[in-house]
């Protein structure tokens, strides 16, 4: 006849902080990770610089950019909600996705030069390189 043993099967404190701050995630998401930013590639051209952020799923109405003394910003935020009635129920789901990046422009940058598109997922911004301009808070348009 085979022994009997008792398993605990609830999880002991430690391995509940563990799993926590595993680099697998809290419910499968990871807690603090790069990913919850936009991945940026940066490309240093004769006549300017280029920054291609992937963002797909915003829309161009989603963004802001705006330069403020050299600290160009990068933000973007979107909301859905949906709301189900039924006669023995009620559902309202809803979701917000948003993110801010910051990046220190070089002084050869012309700050009234700044370009901004977006299309297919993909922001880009053309920094052209001039003589240094500081100045007050620019928000720039997004084409």
């Amino acid at each position: 006849m085979k022994t009997l043993e008792k398993i605990n099967t609830f999880p002991s404190l430690k391995s509940i902080v563990e799993d926590f701050w595993n680099t697998d995630g809290f419910l499968s998401q990871p807690l603090f990770s790069k990913s919850m930013y936009p991945t940026v590639n940066i490309i240093d051209k004769d006549k300017a610089y280029e920054l291609k952020v992937s963002a797909p799923g915003f829309k161009k109405e989603d963004f802001k950019v705006a330069n403020e003394n050299g600290l160009l910003t990068i933000s973007a935020k979107k909301s859905s909600e949906h709301t189900e009635e039924k006669e023995n129920y009620l559902r309202k789901e809803f979701s917000t996705s948003s993110f801010s990046r910051s990046f220190r422009l070089p002084d050869n940058i012309s700050e009234d030069q700044i370009k901004a598109t977006y299309q297919d997922g993909l922001l880009n911004i053309s920094l052209t390189k001039a003589n240094p301009q500081k100045g007050e808070v620019k928000e720039i348009k997004i084409d």
